[in-house]
């Protein structure tokens, strides 16, 4: 089964102490591809290095909870960094970018103009982009009506079906991870339930968004270990979108390989190269 994590932090410090061990795990869950979005310039090229070691593919970008404390010259280097790496054919996105505004006290013009700025280095390198959608949809939605780019992934999307229309209609996909798993989460599974079977991806933003067996109570949290998602858990989540949506597990890992794939055309081509 072709199992593509369409979203992973796999450069995160949570899995300095065993990363490798992290993607042999993934692997033998049956992942095929994990896609690393970047989220700061400094780690960019970490993450193209990590990319290469195991066989993975990348975006670039810079992330709205960055963008504070990110350079007035960090778009100059990331335009440098995506003309660089134009040629690499790991490079499938222009990502994390996007807008945050469940997180008190940022910035929120200072997303606006890195996120419309990134739009266009999108369009310029006719990339398409991984968006983090957080209480933001109908904003990322106006720069997109704007500054046209060619498609991409909603990640971690729970926003309104008419959201989820306007963004399929744009050519996104839209990402479905551990949030799925809870059953309060109505929104997102009747989401994950109703959209055009051509829309839902697979992700697990790990380290982050852990599945409903990993959550552990803020009241609890101070006893036990710090829970930590990681790509192996992506079959699992899987198995409650293939319950909604009443499709076999492996119609599943078949379809939302497929749904990445058209997302991300770079990443239907390095699959098909079986470079991976």
């Amino acid at each position: 089964m072709p199992w593509i994590d369409s979203h992973c932090h796999l450069d995160a410090p949570e899995f300095e102490v065993d990363r490798d061990a992290v993607v042999l795990r993934a692997r033998a869950a049956g992942l095929a591809m994990l896609v690393l979005p970047a989220v700061a310039v400094p780690g960019f090229e970490n993450l193209i290095a990590l990319a290469h070691r195991h066989g993975l593919a990348y975006a670039l970008g810079i992330h709205p909870l960055y963008v504070d404390s990110a350079a007035e010259a960090d778009l100059e280097r990331l335009a440098g960094a995506l003309q660089r790496h134009r040629a690499d054919p790991r490079l499938v996105a222009v990502g994390e970018i996007g807008l945050d505004h469940f997180v008190p006290g940022l910035d929120r013009a200072r997303q606006d103009r890195f996120y419309a700025a990134q739009l266009k280095l999108a369009r310029e390198h006719q990339l398409p982009v991984i968006l983090h959608v957080r209480r933001s949809a109908d904003g990322l939605l106006k720069q997109l009506r704007r500054i046209e780019v060619p498609g991409g992934i909603a990640h971690a999307f729970n926003g309104s079906d008419a959201q989820a229309s306007q963004f399929a209609a744009r050519g996104f996909k839209l990402g479905f991870g551990g949030t799925l798993t809870f059953e309060r989460a109505l929104q997102i599974r009747h989401l994950a339930a109703t959209l055009p079977d051509d829309v839902p991806v697979l992700e697990t933003d790990a380290p982050d968004i852990p599945p409903q067996w990993l959550y552990v109570k803020a009241s609890e949290r101070a006893q036990l270990p710090p829970c930590r998602n990681e790509p192996a858990e992506l079959p699992r989540i899987a198995q409650t979108l293939a319950t909604l949506r009443g499709w076999s597990i492996d119609d599943t890992a078949v379809r939302t390989a497929q749904n990445a794939a058209a997302a991300l055309p770079r990443l239907a081509a390095l699959m098909a190269s079986g470079r991976p």
